[in-house]
């Protein structure tokens, strides 16, 4: 059977695999073909153009060398004197020093039009009538005569131009003409595959001064074939566009040219330009296209030659290591059976895949684990949240029984006075405010799970609320016996939070330490200071009451959690004081957190808040001045919701059986104590 798997394996390997192999091979072939004939061609057009460039530059200096050598020459005192010997010695000696093809140079008299001296013997140089601007060189191009004229017809296809110099005597008169026939660029032919190009001069007129076909030498573009081709470049090259392009050039074929302008030296129009082509045939361009084909052919053929020679020895070796890996991903589900993952198969990537099978293993074990223990610790929860629901029910029950039992007391006319009656109903009224916390704070909870608890923030005085809070608080400090020590300071604290919830945090607070303190002392402080570039106000609320095991502290925060049962059912609370007092501190932009030494040991709440400009302060309260005296605003009501304080063992929450907080007059001193103190003002 694992034979026969080889042999499927190895079959894949020759068939399918081959199969796709040749056909990715031959497309490939044809893009690499295509690519490098749009390279070739790019290369070529690029060089053509650098070419055009390098070829009118070179035409330019020669004419200027020539001219400035021409001039020198002809300002020089023996062709001054008219000695003909001497001048003619002298224009041999200057045609061979002349890095130009020089044909003919002629001194020639104006007034006798005859040959004084000469470097080319007797024969005489067409001269026409030269122009001397500022006693410059003239040029002019040497064309080969129209049709129908007679004259010697130019059939050195390359530029031919005549230069002609004034020569003065001694007196300052003009007496003759020094003239120079000149051969500015040889057209040769180029070795297959250069790039350099022949070259083609247009005069800006469309008239060809030089070309590689010595027939087309004198004719104007307009007569080419190719008209609006030709007349297309020349506007590009004398708008200053180095370029390239194809065009069918000579006898329909298919040529590449690049092309530049340069300023025309020939005319007297200094405006005037040439055009200077550089060209060559695209088999010339793609010269080295057939050598690529041959290489593509015979690298193809060797790897599918190679392919299949590699498919043919990879198959056994390669089935081997995927059998093994396959017997065992097929024994793996009986955990007592299974043998060890096969290593060391000398090739890496199945040795990687071994290793990430086994990998893929032990993290399964490892999930499993996971899931397990989050199994567990559901079973917990849910027992956890079992149990709160025992404890939320007494807590309800509880209240509901006391009112309805005092509800019935006076509503059977049971008691015995008005005071009686009085007192009964008073239980009542504080048992459903205790209710009635109980109920906003499974609310709250509600809302943090639903994520819809919100907070509205407006800049407040720290301070301020804090002197509220001591001031309803200090009742049951009182009925408790503890000292209030206040460290709050002369200056207000702004900061931005919503006064209601942070009252309510802060009641619940210090409504925890009050009940979790039977003796000593609760201390509020603040203090602000600068971290990271940033003020905070860190309010701390320390007491010296039962304080919390520091193996228990990581649960405090949490809903529904219950640290001890002996405290819940001493203390009673649904645990869910802190819980909440959390999630409305981060709203508004802060951090709560719990500190204690160990039982017996006290607890300290630390409260993180960011302070904001006092400027900020100032303007809210102006506007609620404002408002207040407006004979058309509502006036703010105060409400004072009842204080949301649950209490548990863990949580540390307030009862709310004790009496509804009252205001009670007491002295805060600067970073000192502040006792409670005088009577509860009904």
């Amino acid at each position: 059977m694992a034979k026969s798997r080889q042999l499927s394996f190895r079959r894949i390997l020759v068939t399918r695999i081959l199969l796709l192999f040749v056909p990715v091979l031959l497309l490939g072939e044809l893009v690499a073909l295509s690519k490098a004939r749009s390279s070739l061609l790019k290369t070529a057009r690029q060089n053509l153009t650098e070419s055009a460039i390098s070829k009118g530059e070179k035409v330019t200096d020669a004419i200027a060398s020539l001219k400035t050598n021409l001039l020198s020459a002809s300002q020089t005192k023996v062709i001054q004197s008219g000695s003909p010997t001497k001048a003619r010695k002298f224009l041999i000696q200057l045609a061979q020093q002349l890095p130009t093809n020089i044909e003919c140079i002629q001194l020639t008299n104006i007034q006798q039009s005859n040959i004084i001296a000469s470097s080319c013997g007797d024969k005489a140089i067409r001269l026409s009538r030269a122009s001397f601007l500022n006693d410059e060189v003239d040029v002019k191009a040497i064309l080969p005569p129209k049709p129908g004229t007679t004259g010697q017809r130019n059939t050195q296809n390359q530029l031919q131009l005549l230069l002609s110099a004034p020569v003065y005597n001694r007196y300052g008169n003009l007496v003759s003409t020094l003239s120079l026939q000149t051969s500015l660029h040889q057209q040769i032919k180029n070795q297959p595959g250069s790039l350099t190009g022949s070259m083609v001069v247009i005069a800006e007129d469309g008239t060809i001064l030089a070309h590689p076909l010595a027939v087309r030498v004198g004719t104007n573009i307009q007569d080419s074939p190719n008209a609006a081709q030709l007349k297309s470049i020349v506007k590009n090259a004398i708008t200053g566009r180095n370029d390239s392009t194809n065009l069918y050039f000579i006898e329909g074929k298919e040529y590449i040219a690049g092309y530049t302008a340069i300023a025309n030296p020939i005319t007297q129009q200094r405006q005037q330009k040439l055009v200077v082509l550089a060209v060559t045939s695209v088999e010339n361009a793609l010269f080295g296209l057939e050598e690529i084909k041959l290489i593509l052919i015979v690298l193809t053929v060797g790897l599918i030659g190679a392919s299949l020679l590699a498919s043919l020895y990879l198959a056994p070796y390669l089935a081997r290591p995927l059998e093994e890996l396959r017997d065992y991903a097929l024994n793996i589900h009986s955990h007592h059976a299974v043998q060890p993952i096969p290593h060391n198969f000398q090739i890496r990537e199945f040795d990687q895949l071994a290793q990430a099978l086994d990998q893929m293993v032990e993290r399964l074990k490892a999930w499993a684990e996971e899931l397990e223990i989050a199994w567990k610790e559901a079973k917990t929860a849910n027992q956890v949240k079992s149990q709160f629901l025992a404890t939320t029910s007494h807590e309800l029950r509880n209240p509901l029984n006391i009112i309805i039992n005092c509800v019935r007391l006076v509503h059977e006319d049971l008691c015995d006075n008005r005071e009686e009656e009085m007192e009964f109903l008073k239980r009542a009224d504080e048992t459903a405010i205790h209710l009635l916390g109980i109920i906003n704070d499974l609310l709250d909870i509600s809302k943090i799970e639903a994520g819809k608890l919100s907070v509205v923030t407006a800049p407040i005085d720290l301070r301020q609320i804090l002197l509220e809070v001591i001031n309803l608080q200090s009742v049951n400090v009182q009925q408790k016996g503890l000292q209030l020590k206040c460290e709050l300071g002369n200056e207000p604290i702004p900061i931005e939070a919503d006064g209601i919830k942070l009252k309510q945090v802060i009641i619940n607070i210090i409504g925890n330490a009050t009940k979790f303190t039977d003796e000593g002392s609760i201390t509020i402080s603040t203090e602000v200071h600068d971290i990271d570039g940033k003020s905070q106000v860190i309010l701390c609320i320390k007491d010296t009451g039962i304080g919390v095991d520091p193996t228990q502290q990581h649960k405090l925060f949490r809903p529904f959690v219950m640290v001890n049962d002996s405290s819940t059912r001493k203390f009673e609370g649904t645990g869910l004081g802190l819980a909440i007092s959390r999630n409305l501190i981060e709203l508004m932009g802060g951090k709560i957190n719990l500190e204690s030494a160990g039982l017996h040991q006290g607890t300290t709440v630390i409260i993180r808040l960011p302070v904001i400009d006092i400027s900020l302060l100032t303007t809210s309260q102006n506007e609620e001045d404002l408002t207040k005296e407006s004979p058309h605003a509502s006036a703010p009501l105060a409400v004072y919701d009842a204080p949301k304080l649950a209490a548990d063992g863990e949580n540390k929450e307030t009862s709310e059986e004790s009496l509804p907080p009252q205001p009670t007059v007491f002295s805060v001193f600067p970073k000192g104590e502040a006792y409670a103190k005088g009577t509860p003002e009904r």
